[in-house]
């Protein structure tokens, strides 16, 4: 009863403040967006209240969602299995729940998309995000129950709109249009009632329509099957507006989109089409390569760049300080983490860390238990924490995404930052790349490395950069600076700069097309490389 008394007195304030400032008569539309962002913002200051409670003490908030989920499911198929109702804490939880990747859960969720209820979570449930990451070729169906919709995808769009008012307050996204790029959904042919499709599809299929009046594009043209044709079409209804302030998607989509737009409206740069804005939401992918194309294609010093970090499973982190390269971990939306340490990884019964127990500098695989009924479920990110109170992190890589040929155990979080530095010394621009192996050749023969590149913006001099692409790995990378020492074990990295578009036509031909699908970085076999190279019109090593 206290607490809803605070809540109310809470509203009652914001009220009292809003009727003073507004009392006076409204000038147009502009001074009703304005009291509407206004709103907004008082709303996401006592929602930082609660993201500040959680900055200060993740485990209660982790300790409370684990329970809260083991009650929810305790009488499903699953949880009747593995005794969910005898489960205490975290530590019962570990010994009697496995870790699982997704092959550990497909046939439960194929049954769930034919209709059956309560096998991994309550009731029938209906929408499915499809992700099928980088580098798997099988598609992966993640249960988006409302739960999960509302308790983790909106609850954590909203932390990280709260972290971005706190840090800019200042931010008019809701005086504003926002631009998204969603993907499409589908129905089951052999099960209409459920859908399935990415996970900003299904997100704007569900989104309030008092939400919708503040976002682009038109309903219909955010669904469109077509991932060409969507972005041609919104590429055209956007370019005379003037009235976006924010946008989000995947960096090398919206540069696509932002090429196009510039080239159907003679302008020099986005803000010379879109003056109000104020701040891009990224994440997926690294963002370190496509920073300098953006900050040409945005040229303002009052830009805001946001990485979040939001899966098909759930939204796990946003940034809270603009000005340091990692997300905090959001500790109260709906998901209970673990972590397994890198020496862990491959083990069929991997120990696991908590969140409380986590180090600094550590690469760890996260470990995720939602409420969209997937316990215990490895997505195949790793990351690293920066800090603790609060607990910020970057994301490292994926679990299947790395080059450890040789015992370098290199990263993607490695990579990127080598790659950023290099561009920097040589004033290059990166737009995609990917990086693999070199295997022994022979008694003799010494490994290595070998990358593609796709530049923006080349070198003056493609040895010079290579040269020092390699140092500025082993910089961030101890293991493969042992490696190179002397080049005693591996050989410098070798690099192929391919022309423009060959990246999008090699994901074209692997069907990956579209504004979920992501360049893989690194690869620990050939495959990858020699396709790109073949594509590219290059000999095949």
């Amino acid at each position: 009863m206290r607490l809803l008394a605070g809540r109310q007195r809470s509203w009652a304030n914001c009220g009292a403040f809003l009727y003073l400032r507004y009392s006076k008569p409204f000038n147009g539309i502009q001074n009703m967006r304005s009291l509407v962002n206004e709103v907004v913002k008082q709303y996401l200051k006592l929602r930082m209240l609660r993201i500040e409670r959680y900055m200060q003490d993740p485990g209660a908030a982790q300790e409370r969602w684990l329970l809260k989920l083991l009650d929810t499911a305790r009488y499903t198929e699953y949880g009747k299995q593995y005794n969910f109702h005898d489960i205490r804490n975290q530590e019962d939880f570990a010994r009697q729940v496995p870790v699982r990747d997704y092959d550990g859960f497909k046939a439960h969720i194929t049954r769930m998309m034919h209709g059956e209820w309560d096998v991994l979570w309550p009731g029938e449930v209906n929408w499915y995000s499809k992700s099928s990451g980088t580098t798997s070729e099988k598609s992966k169906f993640i249960p988006v129950p409302y739960e999960n919709l509302f308790g983790s995808h909106i609850a954590g769009s909203w932390d990280a709109l709260a972290l971005l008012y706190y840090n800019k307050p200042d931010m008019k996204i809701f005086q504003h249009k926002n631009l998204i790029m969603p993907g499409s959904f589908e129905p089951l042919s052999t099960y209409p009632k459920t859908r399935y499709g990415d996970i900003s599809a299904v997100l704007a299929y569900n989104m309030p329509a008092i939400g919708r009046a503040f976002y682009l594009p038109d309903f219909e043209t955010a669904l469109l099957p077509n991932f060409e044709e969507k972005i041609e079409r919104i590429a055209e209804t956007t370019c005379r507006r003037n009235d976006i302030g924010m946008f989000g998607g995947v960096p090398t989509w919206v540069i696509v989109l932002f090429r196009m737009i510039l080239e159907k409206t003679g302008k020099d740069n986005m803000l010379e089409v879109w003056p109000q804005l104020q701040a891009y939401m990224h994440g997926g992918v690294g963002f370190e390569p496509y920073r300098q194309t953006f900050k040409d294609l945005i040229p303002s010093d009052n830009f805001v760049f946001q990485e979040i970090y939001n899966a098909s499973e759930g939204f796990f982190g946003a940034q809270c300080d603009l000005d340091k390269g990692d997300m905090l971990l959001l500790a109260d939306t709906g998901v209970y983490y673990e972590f397994i340490p890198m020496e862990e990884w491959g083990k069929d019964h991997p120990k696991c860390v908590p969140l409380a127990d986590v180090e600094t500098g550590k690469n760890y695989a996260i470990v995720t238990s939602a409420n969209n009924g997937l316990w215990r479920y490895l997505p195949g990110d790793t990351v690293v924490f920066t800090r603790k109170y609060p607990h910020c992190f970057r994301i490292s890589g994926r679990t299947k995404q790395y080059i450890n040929a040789f015992g370098e155990e290199v990263m993607v979080g490695d990579t990127d930052k080598a790659l950023a530095a290099t561009c920097n010394q040589v004033h290059a621009v990166v737009a995609e790349y990917t990086a693999a192996p070199v295997f022994f050749n022979g008694s003799a023969g010494r490994g290595g490395h070998e990358w593609i590149i796709e530049f923006e913006k080349p070198p003056f001099d493609m040895d010079l950069f290579c040269r020092l692409l390699d140092e500025n790995l082993q910089k961030v990378n101890s293991d493969y600076e042992a490696k190179r020492f002397k080049s005693m074990a591996l050989d410098p990295l070798r690099l192929h700069a391919v022309p423009t578009g060959t990246f999008f036509r090699w994901m074209k031909s692997r069907g990956k097309f579209g504004n979920q699908h992501k360049v893989p970085r690194l690869a620990n076999h050939r495959q990858y490389v020699e396709e790109i190279l073949k594509i590219a019109g290059e000999s095949v090593l």
